[in-house]
């Protein structure tokens, strides 16, 4: 599992990157609540951007995008009005938007990066 783990990391590491050279500034990584975790949270000009990251080594399984299903998309709104309640003067006079970068390949230093704004 360690292994996986890794290849996760080093996905919203390079999601992260990804999001500064376009402007974003990261805000929060892997934040955590009792309802589960916000891979990153971002802003860019007036909006507030929760992204789900997802890496995966191939589309053997799919792509990495269709693991959003509507359950976890609610999952991910019900977590970022929680990231809201916890850190208000971050989120004041800013639009909310969740996003998902996808990863495919088996480096995620040279993986197939997708942002996907509004994905949901």
């Amino acid at each position: 599992m360690a292994a996986k783990d890794d290849f996760g990391r080093a996905g919203e590491e390079r999601a992260a990157a990804h999001l500064r050279a376009h402007g974003y500034t990261v805000l929060d990584r892997n934040w955590r609540c009792p309802q589960g975790e916000i891979d990153l949270v971002a802003v860019r000009g007036r909006d507030l951007v929760v992204v789900e990251v997802k890496s995966r080594r191939s589309e053997a399984f799919g792509h990495p995008l269709e693991a959003i299903d509507e359950r976890k998309g609610a999952r991910l709104w019900r977590l970022a009005l929680a990231w809201i309640a916890a850190h208000p003067a971050d989120a004041r006079g800013r639009r909310l938007r969740v996003d998902a970068i996808a990863l495919t390949g088996i480096d995620p230093a040279t993986a197939m990066l997708e942002h996907l704004e509004d994905a949901l």
